[in-house]
């Protein structure tokens, strides 16, 4: 499958690590940088073609936002761990839940960009609506020159492996895609309920935030996964 990931914001905040192992499989680990675990919510817009190519506007384009941790397997491979991921397409989320066994909700969404700020929104329809929701607003800022980016920039966004679970069965997926253009970004208004929808405390503080005008992805099919026992 092919993609397009545009407009896209990462969002971080540091967490302590035992309180999101609790909410991660145990034949993963949470993995942290300066001695935190990190959780982000990302929003974007996403565009999705078949291997040939082809799209249909209004099943393929649409708005997605996740909540996200990092985690190596007991291989060492260094990945996501989702803990949740909205999208404002049905179809899609009835797809990925199928596939590669992701928590996808359907919800209600819109991004809205000018003057350099951008602003999305989500709010959960289905399933278990609840609260969720999320209103997220920055400006955005200058580039990132190669050698302002430190590693910790490139700890939270330079990914290229997903793992997921429903039940007991296990996945894994690949994602290749060039690195991505990175600006600063500042917040403006950040009203998020998906953090604690997850099950994780409110987090604290001003995020750290990154802004991408996008990427194109290939994602490799879902692979069978087997934990180490």
């Amino acid at each position: 499958m092919s993609q397009r990931w545009e407009r896209l914001t990462f969002l971080h905040w540091s967490f302590d690590p035992y309180t999101v192992q609790r909410l991660v499989p145990d034949w993963l680990r949470v993995e942290t940088f300066d001695g935190v675990a990190w959780v982000g919510v990302v929003p974007f817009f996403m565009r999705v073609a078949t291997r040939s190519g082809h799209r249909i506007t209004w099943v393929s384009h649409f708005c997605e936002t996740n909540v996200r941790t990092y985690v190596r397997d007991h291989e060492g491979r260094s990945g996501i761990w989702f803990f949740s991921l909205d999208a404002a397409r049905l179809g899609a989320v009835i797809t990925a839940r199928a596939t590669y066994r992701l928590p996808y909700f359907w919800s209600r969404m819109r991004l809205d960009e000018r003057d350099g700020e951008i602003a999305y929104t989500c709010r959960r329809r289905w399933p278990d609506p609840q609260t969720a929701s999320s209103r997220i607003h920055i400006r955005i800022g200058d580039p990132f020159t190669a050698s302002g980016l430190d590693d910790r920039d490139h700890f939270l966004t330079a990914r290229w492996v997903l793992f997921s679970a429903a039940g007991d069965r296990t996945r894994f997926a690949r994602a290749w895609h060039t690195p991505w253009p990175l600006f600063h970004a500042d917040p403006i208004d950040i009203d998020d309920r998906l953090i604690t929808m997850a099950g994780l405390p409110s987090p604290q503080g001003q995020p750290i935030a990154h802004y991408s005008p996008g990427v194109d992805v290939r994602i490799g099919r879902p692979q069978r996964y087997r934990p180490r026992p």
